[in-house]
């Protein structure tokens, strides 16, 4: 998938980009409007991820600019600004959807997925994601209510653990990065150069005991859940 990110506060576009390439998309980046629309004019995208507020030619004049020449490429709109007329405003002047300042970063992915489906421009294969009721071998996880067993016994986890359970859980077998989960559980109030996520996952592994083996560290790459791994726990177990 192919996006262009619009975004003048350099962090929150570093932020941003690192984010969505890490899900293995191409992704361009603008500081202005200037330049946005100089990047729209040679290049086809799937979803433009759109700042209001921008130095020069402004977030709304790049979307009125856009429709005007027949370009109905999506866009997501970015905004500090929360109120009802502000989003509706938005939505008028072309945009798709609009995402208020700060966000998670998982509902911005979920947002530009369900963009692009929308457009027929991309597949997505969406499992049980919307089951309350997740499982890998041992490991059972309710959503809803947060519980969380490992071999029948209830365990405890902080929310942070819980996150990072849940992206492991809801894909198994995904390598996760490092930044990749910093993006999603701690946002970008983190610098992606500490072991913060060595040391979560290294909690969850021995709160999950026998199970927690199953995380598997990619050296240089990250973690995933191992599917295999976990056949083999589970085998060795029952013996």
């Amino acid at each position: 998938m192919n996006l262009l990110v619009v975004e003048d506060e350099k962090q929150v576009a570093d932020f941003i980009q690192r984010g969505l390439r890490s899900e293995g998309w191409v992704v361009s980046l603008a500081l202005d409007g200037e330049t946005a629309l100089e990047l729209i004019a040679e290049d086809d995208f799937d979803v433009v991820v759109l700042d209001l507020m921008l130095p020069g030619i402004s977030g709304q004049d790049v979307c009125r600019n856009m429709r005007a020449n027949n370009n109905f490429t999506p866009v997501l709109m970015l905004s500090a600004l929360d109120q009802t007329d502000d989003r509706v405003s938005g939505l008028q002047m072309g945009a798709d959807d609009y995402l208020v300042k700060p966000f998670d970063f998982e509902e911005l992915i979920a947002r530009i997925q369900a963009l692009v489906r929308r457009a027929g421009a991309f597949s997505l294969n969406e499992d049980n994601h919307e089951e309350h009721i997740l499982q890998l071998g041992t490991i059972v996880f309710n959503t809803m209510s947060l519980e969380i067993t490992c071999r029948d016994k209830q365990i405890t986890l902080t929310e942070k653990e819980r996150r990072i359970l849940q992206l492991f859980l809801t894909n198994p077998d995904k390598l996760y990065s490092r930044e990749r989960m910093l993006n999603a559980v701690w946002g970008a109030n983190e610098d992606p150069l500490t072991n913060i996520i060595d040391v979560y996952v290294g909690r969850l592994r021995k709160k999950l005991g026998e199970s927690g083996e199953a995380i598997e560290t990619i050296r240089g790459a990250g973690y995933k859940l191992s599917t295999s791994r976990m056949e083999e726990i589970c085998e060795r177990v029952q013996e």
